[in-house]
């Protein structure tokens, strides 16, 4: 059981200062407690949280750790005011040294993700989504043509998931298409993707770890069954090299490792930051 809490404290959704938080604590092995407190944007706000974090500190008995992208000062110095914490200002470490080497001073003012709709890179973004959503699963070809990219494998290789953060990460419209028992017995792609050679690229995973997912969802059917697992992962995984598609496994790599991958193979141009 975890023993000690760890906050991210924000005026907007929180990702930011969990994210950056997140990626600092997994190079620690220990097991902690996370909460995240978004929308922390006025006076009685940041109360209400320094309430939360003082309950952590008697249930844990241990100074919680906080994560805090606050740009409001009186939040801000709110929170700060708690005796038992160990507070991470992450705008305050690294805002006014970016200041003073610009020569610029901050234009962030809190709640800066309320206009988040008006902005082209925004509406862009859920276009994708709904785009990724309607071509989920070859569920459909209209428009098939408009994808960035196709990924391909066998079901549940993790080509939802992976679609759908391409899309609200990056904006990119992400299709995926199963590849199925018919296709290896033709040993040939479905029709639809024939011309889509340089959008396609692969996902596999160790079919052990597939029998694992299927048997979640339908246990004890041949289509978790170990043997049809391996039969379909060969089977997907040569056509994939007789087609020369470009493929990786998900079985041990995180989904931003995934897609990160996949946008230096397929659009490197998305790495670049246009805002």
């Amino acid at each position: 059981m975890p023993n000690r809490t760890v906050f991210f404290v924000s005026d907007g959704t929180g990702i930011t200062a969990e994210t950056f938080g997140n990626a600092i604590l997994a190079q620690f092995e220990v097991h902690l407690q996370r909460v995240r407190l978004p929308f922390t944007d006025s006076i009685d706000k940041a109360h209400q949280a320094v309430r939360q974090i003082n309950r952590a500190t008697l249930i844990d008995n241990k100074p919680p750790i906080v994560f805090a992208t606050l740009a409001n000062d009186e939040v801000l110095k709110v929170i700060s005011a708690v005796d038992h914490c160990i507070l991470m200002d992450l705008l305050g470490t690294f805002v006014p040294l970016l200041e003073q080497e610009l020569g610029l001073k901050i234009r962030l003012p809190a709640g800066r993700f309320i206009d988040a709709g008006k902005r082209q890179e925004y509406q862009s973004r859920m276009a994708a989504i709904h785009f990724s959503l309607e071509h989920d699963d070859g569920q459909s070809h209209r428009d098939l043509d408009a994808s960035d990219v196709i990924l391909v494998g066998v079901s549940r290789s993790g080509k939802t998931p992976t679609a759908l953060y391409l899309a609200m990460q990056y904006g990119l419209k992400a299709s995926n298409y199963p590849l199925i028992p018919e296709d290896f017995e033709r040993q040939d792609l479905p029709l639809v993707l024939r011309d889509q050679h340089k959008k396609l690229f692969g996902l596999t995973i160790l079919p052990e770890r597939l029998s694992e997912v299927r048997n979640e969802r339908r246990p004890n059917s041949k289509y978790a069954s170990l043997v049809n697992c391996q039969y379909e992962v060969k089977a997907a995984e040569a056509m994939m090299r007789r087609y020369g598609i470009r493929w990786l496994s998900t079985t041990t790599v995180s989904i931003e490792v995934i897609a990160t991958t996949i946008l230096q193979q397929m659009c490197p141009d998305r790495l670049s930051y246009h805002g």
